[in-house]
């Protein structure tokens, strides 16, 4: 006889139950709405204007030339072409993998300015609403805080809700580099923030960056918080899919494929972001060692095995995270896979004790973002696991460079 835990008749209830409580939370959070800034593409003109421009009579290369080329490109000019195309071309140069990571800050200063003067106008434009000049207001006051001297833009983006990307350390000379990809509602007003500051990738970043230096201060060590993909706005529909992870992910494999010198990389995915991270792994670079993942709906997959990557995958999640709630499965294409926490999924299981809710994992004083610390500067033998017996760690030699 067939014992009723694996009967088919109740796992395919299982599978309509767990239907229902997806599409009750549809109905309840509402769907995906389209939010954007009203400046919807200005990126479009500057890629339009860039594929006019020339440089000393040559046509310029294509942007989406691999960062190889447009290494090779960037090398053989001098100092003042560099400096004219970042002038000229600011939205394009700033966020071109394979640009000399200097040169895209600088643009990116260049192309702050410029969006902050836009939302400037957009505050007193009498043809918007109230509402529409009050986004203006936020927009401009956010482009200015990314203005902050010392701030080191690596992408940047103020078409519809916007991308950015920020990095913490000195990318070109790290001996290891972390990747933050955070998950939904992730846009330039969300980037920051002043409350729950943890909360919201800046905050993750430097959260981890002074962790990290705290673990092992001799190693160089740069972070970068990447929102440089569009994220889904709320729980709705498309966060209860695949395809703006998919999209996502294109994007982050391209940036790490081109982050300069040959440091190792880790990756620390939270809430949808592990399911971007997820859908990557198959177009990462070898330097990617470690996939971390932290408040994760799934990673499209049904283990950790058919990620198909070399590199080590660890996830965790917090007794009081509602994420756990949410259903774990794949049904013609909604949901997104295995529970990564589950024993059967296969990843390295660590403790986030002291974290507080989804948004909590990188909160200083927690093991949840002690562990990551460890993972980033590679002092493997340093992580907590969920478990008593601490072999989440095990068959891994440290490799901090403290």
């Amino acid at each position: 006889m067939t014992s009723f835990d694996s009967s088919p008749t109740l796992n395919a209830w299982r599978a309509l139950l767990a239907l229902a409580v997806v599409f009750v939370m549809l109905a309840t959070s509402g769907w995906t709405a389209i939010r954007g800034s009203g400046v919807t593409a200005p990126r479009a003109a500057a890629l339009a204007a860039w594929a006019r421009g020339t440089i000393d009579g040559h046509a310029l290369p294509k942007p989406d030339a691999t960062a190889h080329q447009l290494g090779l490109f960037f090398g053989s000019l001098g100092n003042a072409e560099q400096n004219e195309l970042a002038d000229r071309y600011p939205l394009v140069v700033g966020n071109l993998n394979g640009a000399p990571v200097p040169l895209r800050y600088q643009a990116n200063r260049v192309a702050l300015a410029e969006a902050r003067a836009v939302e400037q106008k957009r505050m007193v434009d009498s043809r918007l609403s109230a509402d529409g000049r009050q986004e203006a207001s936020r927009r401009m006051h956010r482009f200015d805080s990314l203005l902050d001297d010392g701030r080191q833009i690596l992408a940047f983006d103020p078409s519809d809700s916007g991308r950015v990307a920020e990095v913490f350390g000195d990318l070109d000379h790290a001996q290891r580099v972390s990747v933050i990809v955070p998950g939904v509602d992730t846009n330039v007003l969300t980037f920051e923030k002043s409350s729950r500051k943890n909360s919201a990738p800046v905050g993750m970043a430097q959260s981890l960056y002074d962790a990290e230096h705290a673990a092992a201060p001799g190693t160089r060590t740069a972070v970068i918080a990447w929102a440089d993909y569009t994220a889904p706005a709320g729980l709705g529909i498309d966060a209860a899919v695949g395809k703006m992870a998919e999209d996502g992910a294109v994007r982050l494999a391209a940036l790490v494929r081109a982050l300069p010198g040959s440091a190792p990389v880790e990756l620390f995915c939270h809430s949808y972001g592990s399911v971007v991270c997820g859908v990557s792994t198959r177009e990462l670079p070898p330097r990617v060692t470690d996939i971390a993942v932290a408040g994760s709906p799934g990673m499209r997959v049904g283990s950790a095995a058919q990620l198909d990557t070399p590199a080590r995958v660890w996830s965790m999640r917090d007794k009081d995270d509602w994420i756990q709630d949410v259903p774990y499965l794949d049904v013609a294409g909604l949901g997104h896979g295995a529970d990564p926490v589950s024993p059967a999924f296969g990843a390295r299981v660590l403790s986030a004790a002291g974290a507080i809710g989804h948004p909590g994992y990188f909160e200083p004083g927690t093991q949840s973002l002690a562990n990551f610390a460890a993972i980033g500067v590679g002092a493997y033998q340093s992580v907590v696991c969920a478990s008593d017996d601490n072999s989440c760690g095990s068959g891994i030699f440290d490799r901090s460079a403290a």
